[in-house]
């Protein structure tokens, strides 16, 4: 065995199990089943210019490496980003935790009450500190959920406001730069018209439908909105603001105030820098608007038993269910760095924050007084913790980067300052001693931190936050360890058992991609430094946009999308640039079809575009005819196609080289949904299929963990005539010579988990990432054969094969009175998460083993399917009270006096005799989701205080 092959070790089945499984599904060799499942004509000629594989230790003796050439200086620029403590038994224990890191998003609510509490901690922290009503359990970042805050408040106008068509919206001039850009992208698609401008200086006109401001504004000033937003309420003007979260430990918060919306991000508690992400942003609302709120929203409810059980609330707002009429196309949430920031509120509790707070704050008063001593005219006359010089810029930021300090520079005549938690007495000597070089004076050393009083009494908070008992129970690092254990078991993720969630591709995370995460040199950078401080990153985030490219056979990608869907997005956006560049901007029409994921007619809306839906035949493919026929009608006005590939029903279609020329052949440009890339990768490519950009999702096809719902990145590859159109950011130059506005906050969105994917790229190298692709069609097609005579596959390919996913069809099962969720639930007892439940169509599993999973994993699912199927048949509709509608089953109920099932506990707990060598136990029975959509809690408070009398 070669230890020194990564693909050994990401690649499940082993080489003496190949004979038994080709024989199941009826080949001699693996090179004969990709025969009979890829269409001969897009199959790539020659292998892909990648390097060849790394081993393990050579990967991370070269990221090691790489890791030096980050110069790390003290840095000072905030604007958004500002470096944080992460509590180590927080890094240990979640950061670097696959019982955390590797857990899907949780759809099934039984096996997933951990990461459903630690959200609902997150959820109740943001609503206490912003004083809104309601919360979301995360976005992608601040300026992502400031545009979102825009699109939700032209949404839900008052009746005068949408029949006198008001449109514009008010941006403060006192924005974060990245948030304008991004604002700017997403307001032109949907007819709103910006105006930016002085707060102080806004008329109030009833053509305003709503206003965004910055609380501390950009240079740090701390402004009392109280008069502007009254005055804004008065005048039907929705409210805005985005906020600082650590701020607001100190600062009144803004719904005290009657604002609307509060957004912001919670990287400062406790999130790495990385350069700029991923980070959870918070959105923040109040209850009337619960149905427009973009995200999830994690809600309080019961199940069978009447006890407290959590779930995802409100799913009908989810894309897939309102696709085109989706208000927004949000799919991916930050979940795992949402539950960092819960939990470093857990761990240091009201009283701690506060402590944190007025550090920062008091570091920043010290600061100003030193320098002001010195001469220096400080302009802020109130802030929390960022304060303005007016001096000569080019001199200090000369001194400053000699001293290895990064400071902002808005102009020539202008400091700007941000104090952080790690900020120490000797960083503040060590920023005085640089002004005092400046200006050649000597300077009375700072011994400790005096007080400051910089927080306009009429804002300064009165109200109380964070008093429930969760965050004032587990200060003590044992505490906290035992809490976040006890949260872990109740999850089922990659660390128990394969999660064959089709269409998510739930592969290894590797341990050697995840290291390099915890390192300091790559987690405390900021995203605004300049480049050549950051050449680490710099050298990695080029050679992967290089490596993207030369995969999906194109001329350019922008790692700046921080989802799939965000990549989706900033696909069209492109397009919608290209067309506007060639005096086409008419052409509007985005044809979808049928089988596609929702959040791509949500995308097309967003972007401006019309949907026009195409049909589907009964094989599950794309009618051909129908698309032809569509793109002939609408040729004048066609602006893309959005397509998945091989296809959502997990079908590699032969007609895919033509269907791609009829839209050339009618003016359009091709989009591909990356979803699938797992089943090209090595194989064919975007490139080859005729498609003019594609976006990637990071956390499926190239290993990065799905974090219980996120970190997802998405970034896009595009052929040559769209590289001009890349995003840019209005900090760091990015994107082509005709960039489109910003996509994400960030100039490289989630840098630091890129390096994720950046390794699994390195250590598989050119055959192990073909191999990869050829062995997840091996595994999925292993599946079928053996399920093959139990439950009916819907699509196939023209020979018969599976692509690397199927669907399986339980829509028979009706008639013994069983549903796909009975199943669903019912394999949670045999340790296994659900495949993907009734998507694309209702009633029936998709199933994606991926590569990663050994034949041992594969045949123990599908010895667990069997044995279901053999339940279906035992099952009376008549008699309900059967082992698949009460799974799955508790260790209360296996525990309890009495058993009142017609079937043994062993039956219920222990149907196979593997599962009693590693038992998983739910932490509740089924979830009643109607009673949690009746009565909608989303925050800490006791259910006993709701529960219906």
């Amino acid at each position: 065995m070669n230890t020194d092959s990564f693909a050994l070790r990401h690649i499940g089945p082993r080489e003496n199990d190949l004979p038994e499984m080709l024989k199941t599904i009826g080949v001699s060799s693996i090179d004969q089943l990709i025969y009979e499942t890829v269409p001969d004509d897009i199959l790539l000629k020659k292998a892909l210019d990648l390097d060849t594989a790394m081993s393990e230790q050579e990967y991370l003796e070269h990221i090691t490496e790489l890791s030096t050439k980050n110069k790390l200086f003290k840095t000072y620029i905030g604007l958004g980003y500002h470096q944080s403590i992460t509590p180590p038994v927080i890094q240990r224990n979640i950061l670097e935790n696959p019982g955390w890191y590797t857990a899907y998003t949780p759809y099934q609510a039984e096996i997933a009450q951990g990461r459903l509490e630690a959200l609902l901690n997150f959820q109740t922290v943001v609503s206490d500190l912003t004083g809104m009503e309601l919360a979301n359990a995360s976005l992608l970042d601040e300026s992502t959920a400031a545009a979102e805050a825009m699109a939700l408040l032209y949404n839900v106008r008052e009746k005068e406001k949408k029949k006198n068509n008001a449109s514009k919206f008010f941006v403060s001039e006192e924005i974060l730069p990245q948030t304008l850009s991004l604002l700017q992208t997403r307001s032109e698609p949907l007819g709103i018209e910006l105006v930016v401008g002085n707060h102080e200086d806004f008329d109030f006109s009833e053509e305003f439908f709503g206003v965004i401001l910055q609380y501390p504004s950009k240079t740090g000033k701390v402004h009392n909105y109280k008069e502007f937003i009254q005055k804004a309420n008065d005048n039907q003007i929705k409210v805005a603001v985005a906020a600082d979260i650590l701020s607001l430990v100190m600062l009144e918060s803004p719904g005290h105030f009657g604002v609307d919306v509060v957004v912001g991000t919670t990287q400062r508690f406790g999130i790495p820098l990385g350069y700029g992400g991923p980070h959870a942003a918070f959105f923040a609302t109040k209850d009337e608007y619960k149905r427009s709120i973009p995200g999830r929203i994690i809600g309080v409810t019961k199940d069978t038993d009447g006890n407290r059980a959590l779930r995802m609330a409100l799913q009908t707002r989810e894309q897939h269910i309102k696709r085109d009429k989706a208000t927004s196309n949000i799919c991916t949430a930050q979940v795992l760095l949402a539950v960092m920031a819960g939990m470093y509120a857990v761990y240091h509790g009201p009283e701690g924050l506060k402590y944190i707070a007025r550090k920062v704050h008091n570091g920043a008063a010290t600061l100003a007084n030193a320098l002001e001593k010195l001469g220096f005219e400080q302009v802020n006359d109130t802030y929390f913790d960022t304060i303005t010089i007016k001096t000569d810029a080019t001199k200090i930021k000369f001194l400053a980067e000699a001293k290895e300090v990064n400071f902002y520079y808005p102009d020539d005549e202008t400091v700007s300052i941000s104090i952080n938690e790690t900020t120490t007495v000797k960083d503040l000597n060590k920023i005085v001693s640089i002004f005092s070089e400046a200006v050649k004076k000597d300077f009375q050393k700072i011994t400790e931190l005096e007080t400051g009083n910089k927080i306009p009494k009429e804002v300064a908070r009165k109200t109380e936050f964070l008093q429930q008992e969760v965050f004032n129970k587990y200060h003590s690092e044992t505490d906290l360890m035992r809490y976040i254990k006890k949260l872990e078991r109740k999850d089922l993720s990659l660390n128990h058992s394969m999660i064959s969630l089709g269409s998510c591709t739930m592969k290894l995370n590797a341990a050697a991609e995840m290291l390099p995460l915890s390192d300091p040199m790559w987690g405390n950078m900021h995203p605004f430094v300049p480049v050549e401080q950051a050449e680490g990153y710099q050298i990695i985030l080029k050679k992967l946009e290089k490596q993207l490219t030369e995969i999906t056979g194109f001329a350019g990608t922008s790692l700046q999308p921080n989802s799939g869907a965000q990549g989706e997005y900033a696909g069209l956006m492109v397009i919608r640039a290209y067309h506007e560049s060639r005096g086409e901007s008419h052409r509007n029409i985005c044809l979808i079809p049928s089988s596609a994921h929702g959040t791509n007619p949500a995308s097309a809306v967003m972007a401006g575009m019309k949907v026009v839906v195409t049909k589907s035949t009964e094989e599950g493919n794309i009618d051909v005819d129908d698309l032809r026929e569509k793109a002939i009608q609408y040729k004048d006005n066609l602006s893309c196609l959005m397509v998945t590939y091989p296809s959502t029903h997990g079908v590699y279609e032969s007609a895919i080289r033509e269907i791609t020329s009829i839209i050339h052949e009618n003016g359009g440009q091709v989009y591909m949904d990356g979803a699938n890339m797992n089943a090209q990768v090595g194989l064919t490519n975007p490139g080859a299929i005729g498609a003019d950009v594609c976006h990637l999702n990071l956390h499926k096809t190239f290993a990065i963990p799905h974090g219980g719902g996120g970190p997802g990145v998405g970034p896009i590859c595009v052929a040559a005539q769209l590289v001009p159109f890349l995003p840019s950011n209005p900090v760091i130059k990015t994107g082509g010579d005709r960039a489109i506005t910003a996509i994400s906050a960030a100039p490289y969105g989630s840098s630091l988990v890129c390096l994720i994917s950046y390794a699994y790229i390195c250590m598989l190298g050119v055959n192990g990432l073909k191999k990869a692709t050829q062995y997840a069609i091996l595994n999925a097609n292993y599946i079928k054969e053996r399920l093959n005579g139990h439950y009916e596959v819907l699509y196939a390919g023209e020979r018969g094969r599976a692509a690397h996913e199927m669907i399986v069809d339980c829509r028979p099962f009706k008639a013994k009175g069983i549903e796909v969720t009975d199943i669903a639930k019912r394999l949670m007892d045999y340790g296994f998460h659900a495949p993907t439940v009734s998507f694309p169509i209702a009633g029936t599993l998709m199933i994606e083993p991926t590569e990663s999973e050994s034949k041992m994993a594969l045949d123990q699912f599908c010895d667990a399917m069997i044995s279901i199927r053999k339940e279906i048949e035992a099952a009376d509709k008549d008699e309900p009270n059967n082992v698949l509608k009460n799974s799955p089953h508790t260790l209360e109920m296996l525990t309890a006096d009495n058993w009142n099932f017609p079937y043994s506990r062993q039956e219920a707990a222990f149907p196979l005799e593997y599962v009693s060598d590693n038992k998983f136990w739910p932490s509740i029975r089924r979830v009643d989701e109607a009673y949690g959509d009746r009565n909608l809690i989303c925050t800490c408070n006791p259910i006993e205080a709701y529960m219906e009398a």
